[in-house]
């Protein structure tokens, strides 16, 4: 079958808006086909080999994974210590059990689930067991018998002890425990709860109520004995509601939520219990320091509780991040300690923003501590009163994560950035030191960037490397020495490149002060013609928790491509303030939100400007959501000499009205201007304090019922445009949150830099066919509630953290 992408790149060269006069060129919609086939809904689909996730079986080393191949996809086992790699069944076998079982017709090359469990929690490896839709299969994959069963019954709102025998869940505002399953008496653990003030939940967003009140997983964490547990209650009573209004039905509803902005003086407050199930007795932990946000999780899976269930740890911050701690937690008394700490005149962290917190407590009492104290991100042994025992990892680099440690050999696994000379300061890499001090081994002695897993064992690393250009191979790894063991899969992006797709475009250039190396990607047409001169866009996300680049690895699709598809050069930028290098390179404009890393995207488009003649620096155009849509915002605002063309998604326009949990974080707690009524040092990084500045073209797009980034800042900044008598479009999404990733709010954006910066006609009313029906960028390859279910990922409690932007 031909697709539009195919045939236009088989026809005539793609239309560059310079080609014909201004007001005439028209893009056509086997243009925008084309480019759609750059979406990840259609282009992850060309591409095979690339996903590589191991699920670890109970010996610790051996794993399995589910491989994309063209005709759909195959599950693959691994023993790292035979070193073989095979089918683990029969694709074809297992479709026709599975439909005599069912009744109905299952699909061999699309089977309905992603992921699985072995029988009787992963002792029986002959049968697996997984849920399809309103079905549970428990499938022999030996003599390929299947039994099916229709249930209701859903593990999601349960955490399941370790020994397998209760659960945990929630009821209204109290904590409860039931055998498994629910096959027994259901026992009541607490009776105080209340709203605002729950065990293990915290209050009913708004997305939540209007979806119909979902039931929610609580967060707790069992002890490995399995008769206690550690939860956390968020004291959110008294704090600030804010309001939200749906308007789709006949008589508009209402809804709230508890959400404290910076200055206020009430915000949640994290309390926590243990509460041992079998007397049901509550003990409410003691703890030294006051926290604003609260963990139970290291970067280890066994970092909350000790082996012998004695004492819990507890890790935090204060308000606006000045300080991070770790507390131990004697089970039996409630008393907390302090045995780490960092403070910070900007903001402190528990780990690099790109991973999961890094600490971890040994039998001993020692404790691996991340810390920047030093200026960078490094690890630090400490004593158990929190004093230095050594530096384990020190220089001019950052140390990602804590991935394994082995305390028989004190050995301890980390990824870090940065050490190796000459390559991207972003490469992931992996390394093993003792922690008795001396030398750093480099376990992936390469120029890639790597995504890793450590087997439980310790014995094994699953290595997913690739860059920007160089797609994903994986491989076995032998944890102590690196050797590579066995290739595992290499990516095949051969359909992708026979249709056309031209890779992307890694490059260096200086920031804003002439001097510091900063790195982006570009995005170019396929049929380039570098005779020609092309608008430029901005894809910017400013952080300052995350880059616009995002993970350094493989990108073979996304926007960006599909809007140099369209006759536009892409980049994305990690500038100034950025996270991954230093601390001082990530505080660059602590305080000064409205830096947003504007200056160093201007300098960077200028100096490609002048490296590639086919870019055209007077059609310079930018977009971004949430924190994206608040920096493209204030490019227009500030910069509208260069910036001529947005559009902003879903901004944080103005920080007062966002969560404290980021605004205070990286602005500082709000202090009023004594000499300016009105005013503090918030106000001047407000985009609608610039709406007079206004002189290109902007469209604001918000979901009305968004409880991430409230809508009232986007309607704030138009109510001050309005004020200036400024020209701008508005896009406001019925009942949408955060996310604005439908396929209508895609094909308005690029119908706005097609009409006002490429100076084209856009195709009337474009519409987007989604690969298998889906109006975003999820695709059927991605996870749902059905394979967190099979793979059993609800075992394991995944600590909340700040809200994602």
């Amino acid at each position: 079958m031909s697709s539009p992408f195919r045939s236009a790149l088989a026809g005539a060269l793609l239309l560059a808006p310079a080609v014909l006069p201004a007001q005439h060129a028209r893009v056509t919609a086997d243009d925008y086909g084309r480019a759609e086939q750059l979406l990840p809904w259609n282009a992850s689909r060309l591409v095979t080999g690339d996903e590589v996730n191991p699920t670890f079986l109970k010996d610790g080393n051996r794993f399995w994974y589910r491989n994309k191949t063209r005709s759909g996809a195959e599950y693959v086992l691994v023993d790292p210590v035979l070193n073989t790699r095979g089918v683990l069944f029969d694709n074809a076998r297992l479709a026709a059990t599975m439909s005599l079982a069912a009744d109905t017709t299952y699909d061999p090359d699309r089977l309905p689930f992603r992921a699985f469990r072995f029988g009787n929690d992963g002792d029986d490896e002959r049968t697996i067991e997984f849920r399809a839709g309103k079905r549970q299969f428990a499938c022999n994959i030996v003599s390929y018998s299947c039994a099916a069963k229709d249930t209701s019954y859903n593990e999601a709102p349960f955490v399941l002890s370790p020994d397998k025998k209760l659960e945990a869940f929630v009821r209204g505002n109290d904590l409860y425990v039931r055998p498994r399953g629910g096959k027994g008496d259901t026992v009541r653990l607490t009776t105080d709860g209340e709203n605002y003030f729950a065990y293990g939940v915290t209050a009913v967003t708004p997305q939540q109520a209007l979806r119909g009140n979902p039931t929610r997983r609580p967060n707790v964490r069992w002890s490995p004995d399995s008769k206690k547990l550690l939860v956390v209650r968020q004291d959110q009573r008294n704090v600030g509601l804010m309001p939200y209004v749906s308007y789709t039905s006949q008589r508009p509803r209402l809804f709230t939520q508890p959400y404290a902005l910076p200055g206020d003086s009430i915000v949640p407050t994290p309390h926590f219990y243990v509460i041992e199930v079998a007397s049901k007795k509550s003990t409410k932990v003691e703890l030294p320091v006051r926290f604003n946000i609260a963990s139970m999780s290291g970067s280890l899976r066994d970092s909350t509780w000790t082996p012998t269930s004695d004492k819990a740890y507890i890790s935090g911050l204060a308000r606006a991040s000045k300080a991070a701690y770790l507390v131990e937690v004697d089970a039996n008394t409630g008393k907390g300690t302090l045995i780490a700490r960092d403070t910070g005149k900007t903001y402190v962290e528990i780990s690099s923003p790109r991973d999961p917190e890094s600490w971890y407590v040994l039998k001993s009492g020692e404790v691996i501590w991340w810390s920047e104290r030093d200026g960078y991100g490094h690890l630090w042994l400490l004593n158990k009163d929190g004093s230095v025992k050594r530096q384990l990892t020190s220089g001019t680099w950052q140390v990602g994560a804590v991935q394994h440690v082995d305390e028989a050999t004190r050995t301890v696994w980390f990824t870090a950035r940065g050490r190796e000379t000459n390559q991207l300061v972003y490469n992931t890499h992996l390394y093993r030191t003792s922690l008795d001090g001396g030398a750093i081994t480099w376990l992936t002695p390469d120029s890639l960037n790597h995504d890793v897993t450590v087997s439980p064992s310790g014995k094994y690393v699953v290595d997913r490397a690739s860059t920007i250009t160089a797609a994903p191979v994986a491989a076995l790894r032998d944890a102590l020495t690196g050797r590579v063991i066995r290739t595992l899969e290499k990516a095949d992006v051969s359909q992708l490149v026979a249709q056309g797709w031209k890779r992307a475009v890694p490059f260096t250039v200086k920031a804003r002060d002439g001097l510091t190396d900063i790195h982006g990607v570009m995005y170019l047409p396929s049929k380039l013609d570098t005779t020609k001169h092309y608008p430029i866009i901005s894809h910017i996300y400013p952080g300052p928790q995350v880059g616009s680049v995002g993970a350094w690895s493989f990108k073979g699709s996304g926007e960006p491509f599909a809007l140099a598809e369209l006759g536009f050069v892409v980049v994305q930028i990690d500038h100034l303030g950025t996270p991954g290098r230093s601390k001082a390179f990530h505080d660059n404009y602590y305080g000064n939100f409205t830096d947003n890393g504007l200056p160093d995207h201007i300098a960077a488009i200028k100096q490609l400007g002048s490296r590639h003649a086919f870019i055209d620096l007077e059609r310079v155009g930018i977009f971004g959501h949430s924190g994206g849509g608040f920096a493209s915002t204030d490019a227009m605002l500030r910069y509208p000499e260069f910036f001529s063309v947005a559009v902003s998604g879903a901004g944080n326009h103005d920080n007062r009205s966002y969560n404290i949990y980021w605004a205070e974080k990286y602005q500082g707690l709000l202090r009023r201007d004594s000499t300016r009524r009105g005013e503090d040092n918030f106000t001047a990084s407000a985009n609608k304090s610039y709406a007079a500045n206004l002189r290109g073209k902007l469209l604001l797009m918000h979901g009305d019922m968004d409880d991430n980034v409230h809508p009232a800042m986007t309607i704030q900044v138009v109510d001050e445009l309005i004020k200036a008598n400024r020209d701008f479009d508005l896009i406001m999404a019925p009942n949408r949150a955060h996310g604005l990733n439908e396929s209508y709010f895609i094909r308005r954006r690029w119908d706005y830099f097609v009409e006002h910066l490429a100076k084209a006609i856009p195709p009337v009313n474009y519409k987007m066919t989604p690969a298998g029906g889906q109006g975003g960028f999820s695709t059927d390859d991605g996870p749902d509630a059905n394979d967190l279910w099979n793979r059993g990922a609800f075992d394991e409690l995944l600590v909340p953290q700040i809200t994602p932007r």
